[in-house]
């Protein structure tokens, strides 16, 4: 299909191009105000405890300066010492799963989440899940 240019959009291109403005990259503008809003912490090397502490700080600064998601890196478990110990759980032992059960359990950060992907924690091939934090 062959759509004919209209001659006010052949005579509007034409005093653009004649004006030799410069236009600012919208995309720029985007990624930089996305970035704003988008934040990662990464919990590799955290201990249970640690990483709880950590998130909890974490989430609280996030909403109190209006952070809209935030990706957090658990890993995937996959070096996790606690499969070698037959007393520890393998399931509340690696961050992975730990962390968000932590945060699923804690009344004050759920208040200030709109929405986490849990279902992400849930897949083998992700060590990282996001959190969509509410509006202040």
């Amino acid at each position: 299909m062959i759509k004919k240019i209209s001659e006010k959009d052949i005579k509007d291109w034409q005093e653009f191009i004649k004006k030799n403005e410069k236009l600012e990259n919208k995309d720029n503008l985007q990624d930089k105000t996305i970035a704003k809003r988008h934040v990662e912490i990464d919990l590799h090397g955290y201990t249970l405890e640690g990483a709880n502490k950590k998130m909890t700080k974490y989430i609280n600064e996030c909403y109190e300066n209006n952070i809209s998601v935030i990706n957090v890196i658990t890993g995937k478990g996959l070096r996790s010492k606690n499969k070698e110990n037959p007393y520890s759980s393998t399931d509340l032992g690696i961050l992975k799963h730990s962390v968000p059960s932590y945060i699923k359990n804690n009344t004050e950060l759920m208040n200030k989440i709109k929405f986490v992907d849990f279902d992400e924690e849930d897949k083998n091939n992700k060590g990282s899940f996001n959190i969509f934090l509410k509006k202040k």
